[in-house]
């Protein structure tokens, strides 16, 4: 059996994957509840303009929601669309393209408006991100701690984007996956799934950095396991595949319009036209909410907390990769994002994290915490992000006019 099959062997074990669905299915069920409501009885009735479409449907195509539906209904604008200033306006270009191709693509089988493909894609392929998650973390650290993992995943206060028309299924399920097939050593898989990576979120940093600790890895133990000419090409290809993932949306977009920092000045529209400086907003953005010196006491608290987290003995369990992700997805977040509402969603993509709120970080050689306290710790936590999920829904998710902040 080569390395790439094992992991496949393991996922397709039928009482893992019944308990994995199970456990999503009841995150989701709660996550519906919490949408059904709001969108039923606390949502201003203004948004609901598609005769015959489900309330539903409408509430889940909210914010980017609506960017996906109007790229999957009339493409990408082929000029940039600017201000009486000169300045580029937000437009489609900021948003990539996987997910409402696979949307648009489900509509022209079914004839279903794009309020409900969006929203069935990003559930099923949350499952399907949940069955790749929970089989990375059981290769790690076993079966109960990974269905731990995936419960505080499924319960997370931003969850609900994983069954609305949003790209966070679509993202962990290709981050996932890279990230199980660079611990597998399926070097030429990795690079394949890296690209599409390069259609469906902007990861590729901190993933080429993951890709990097693999190879390194993997050649410092070439004495004891010979290395071919093929993985050799293999390893090469992840990088490759992960380096250039950082530059196929860029590069469709100078395509697209004729304009060479299309995608860059499209980005900066969010911020009123002003360019991103590594770390600056985030700096910005904790001085703003608790002053010069106490915000920067905070950044850097939070910060300490983390790498405390990762780089301690009860995350050891983890591995390399899973731990060089954490750290260089954080450090990615810092430089090059806003970290405002949207940073719910952000944080998602740190689901290992999640293995060690439930005491599942350790070797399994030192791990001592019987079952039940695993599952109660898991419960328990679980019921606090549920909660925190409702807060969400009802002050990020459900719209405000004329004006709200996005989630």
């Amino acid at each position: 059996m080569t390395l790439a099959a094992a992991p496949l062997r393991r996922l397709l074990d039928r009482r893992f994957v019944l308990a994995v669905v199970g456990v999503w299915t009841l995150c989701r069920v709660v996550t519906t509840v919490i949408l059904w409501q709001v969108a039923h009885h606390w949502q201003d009735p203004s948004i609901y303009d598609q005769p015959g479409v489900p309330r539903y449907f409408q509430f889940a195509t909210l914010w980017d929601g609506a960017w996906y539906e109007r790229i999957a209904t009339e493409g990408y604008p082929e000029q940039l669309p600017r201000g009486e200033d000169g300045q580029v306006r937000q437009n489609a270009w900021a948003f990539y393209p996987l997910f409402p191709a696979l949307a648009r693509a489900l509509g022209a089988v079914t004839g279903w408006p794009f309020a409900v493909t969006g929203t069935v894609v990003a559930t099923v392929l949350g499952y399907a991100a949940a069955l790749v998650v929970a089989g990375l973390l059981r290769e790690k650290v076993g079966r109960g701690p990974a269905l731990g993992g995936v419960a505080l995943l499924g319960s997370y206060p931003s969850a609900p984007t994983f069954q609305v028309a949003y790209t966070e299924s679509l993202a962990l399920l290709l981050l996932a996956a890279v990230l199980w097939m660079l611990v597998r050593r399926a070097w030429w898989a990795a690079a394949f799934v890296a690209l599409l990576t390069g259609l469906a979120r902007p990861v590729a940093l901190p993933l080429g950095l993951v890709a990097l600790v693999a190879v390194v890895l993997r050649w410092r133990r070439r004495g004891s396991e010979p290395l071919g000419a093929g993985e050799l090409a293999g390893m090469v290809a992840a990088l490759i595949g992960c380096g250039l993932a950082g530059l196929i949306w860029p590069a469709l977009a100078w395509n697209g319009t004729g304009v060479p920092d299309a995608y860059t000045v499209t980005m900066s529209a969010w911020r009123g036209g002003e360019g991103v400086v590594a770390f600056q907003p985030t700096l910005e953005r904790v001085q703003w909410l608790w002053g010069d010196l106490a915000g920067l006491l905070v950044l850097a608290l939070g910060l300490g907390l983390l790498v405390l987290a990762v780089l301690g003995p009860w995350a050891q369990g983890l591995g390399p990769e899973l731990r060089t992700w954490c750290l260089g997805y954080t450090l990615y977040l810092f430089a090059a994002l806003d970290p405002w509402t949207s940073i719910y969603r952000y944080l998602m993509l740190l689901f290992p994290l999640f293995v060690l709120l439930v005491g599942g970080g350790w070797p399994a050689s030192r791990r001592w915490q019987p079952t039940w306290v695993l599952v109660l710790r898991t419960v328990l936590i679980a019921a606090v992000l549920v909660g925190w999920q409702v807060w969400w829904t009802w002050e990020l998710f459900r719209f405000v006019p004329p004006r709200d902040d996005p989630p």
